[in-house]
């Protein structure tokens, strides 16, 4: 389109060309009178309407502006997030024992803090915490330590093993009274024993079994499995 305009107006200005030609040249050839300045006049005018052909011819050679077309706002694909439960996350990992999924589901516990009767990561017990742990494991234990502390057979606290329960008397008006149970989660060495517990300062944490405190209140051990 714009290339046929160029070309229209080519032949316009060649048309005004010959037409002033002619006039100017008729002017001249038939003029009974011409003064001195007459052709003078005759080519300034020729020279005027050439001058505003070729102006032309620039004006429509300039290039009309372009403006990028905006593109139009498309929003990132959304992620596919999905929040699994520790439950079926552990489900999908395969453990050598069940004894190593259930410490593996109670360490997702660490910093959970300590609320008398609780079994949930608002807030839980000592026993609570071990049987949420074995619960999710597929290994059922009862709920409460008076009733933990029956299950499975006793074990010496020098041959604790990864799984083990441990029972303290943690009140200092009954020693002998077991109100505290933790699980062993590691051997590290032979006085590097850790295993987990919700405490009641501190929620859930590991601790060492040989520390000061813990073996000075430390009553027996189970292995329920």
């Amino acid at each position: 389109m714009k290339i046929n305009k160029i070309s229209l107006l080519k032949a316009r200005c060649i048309e005004q060309k010959k037409d002033t030609l002619y006039i100017c040249f008729m002017t001249i050839l038939f003029s009974k009178t011409r003064p001195y300045y007459t052709p003078y006049i005759i080519w300034i005018t020729c020279i005027l309407i050439l001058g505003s052909c070729a102006s032309k011819k620039k004006v429509a050679d300039r290039k009309a502006p372009s403006y990028k077309k905006e593109r139009a706002y498309t929003p990132p694909p959304k992620r596919n997030e999905t929040r699994s439960s520790v439950h079926s996350s552990e489900s999908e990992t395969s453990y050598a024992s069940p004894v190593d999924k259930v410490i593996d589901i109670a360490r997702s516990y660490t910093g959970v803090p300590y609320r008398w009767g609780g079994t949930t990561r608002s807030g839980m017990d000592c026993s609570g915490l071990l049987m949420t742990s074995f619960n999710q494991a597929d290994l059922s234990i009862p709920r409460t330590t008076s009733e933990q502390v029956k299950i499975g057979k006793g074990v010496s606290l020098f041959k604790l093993q990864p799984g083990d329960l441990v029972f303290f008397a943690a009140k200092k008006s009954n020693p002998n009274k077991i109100t505290h149970v933790g699980m062993v989660t590691e051997v590290k060495g032979k006085h590097d024993v850790r295993f987990i517990h919700a405490s009641t300062k501190l929620g859930v944490v590991e601790n060492n079994i040989y520390s000061d405190y813990y073996r000075r209140i430390f009553i027996k051990a189970r292995r329920p499995f």
